[in-house]
């Protein structure tokens, strides 16, 4: 993975916090986001961690460029940042991050959102996730259409991923294969269409497939 970050002792301790793990490897460090998106093209990385304050390209932009339309084998991106702004979270949401973090969420959460990145899944402080999928509008523009093209199954499986199971614990829910929940992911994500897993949580969110209470 690469970190990007425009401070020096925040990347040293995401990078200490990471390469204490056997199955994640640290394989380059950007100050910026223009360097992150040239380390990200030179070393073509699984999840890119990225800052959104940083000098001469925000990281914003960054991930716009690095999962603009056409990339291919784009990386993960994992926003973390010290502003628990909602506009940021639907703004990185909507560009194609998946996860989002405030800094301060501690060294498990950090690694969790990285592998749930890898795997394909993706990862918002549980600080405001709630409020989040609560008040995103239009994240995923989809009238009762979509809805309708779901098959009972692929319903079930939206309105736990909004609850916020992994891929393990929805098939464990209902019984089926991890293989089988991504299948059914796969062709939610088609059907909506949504990018990730948050998209689809959003998705179940403002369609009223979960209770707002």
């Amino acid at each position: 993975m690469l970190i990007a970050d425009d401070q020096a002792m925040v990347r040293a301790g995401f990078a200490m916090i990471l390469a204490a793990e056997d199955d994640i490897e640290v394989v380059a460090e950007a100050v910026d986001g223009l360097q992150a998106v040239e380390l990200a093209e030179q070393h073509r990385p699984d999840v890119v961690l990225m800052d959104i304050r940083m000098p001469r390209l925000d990281g914003l932009e960054a991930l716009r460029r690095l999962t603009r339309p056409g990339t291919v084998n784009p990386p993960k991106v994992v926003v973390a940042t010290t502003f628990d702004d909602d506009s940021y979270v639907h703004r990185a949401l909507s560009d194609g991050a998946c996860g989002f973090l405030i800094k301060d969420s501690g060294p498990a959460l950090l690694v969790e959102a990285i592998r749930a990145a890898a795997s394909g899944e993706a990862l918002v402080s549980p600080s405001i996730t709630v409020r989040l999928l609560r008040r995103l509008n239009n994240l995923v523009t989809t009238t009762g259409q979509a809805r309708s093209a779901l098959s009972t199954r692929e319903l079930e499986v939206v309105r736990l991923v909004a609850r916020g199971l992994t891929n393990a614990e929805i098939a464990t829910e209902l019984s089926i294969s991890v293989g089988t929940v991504k299948t059914h992911l796969g062709n939610v994500q088609t059907k909506l269409p949504a990018r990730n897993r948050v998209e689809i949580a959003a998705w179940a969110w403002e369609s009223g497939l979960i209770d707002r209470r």
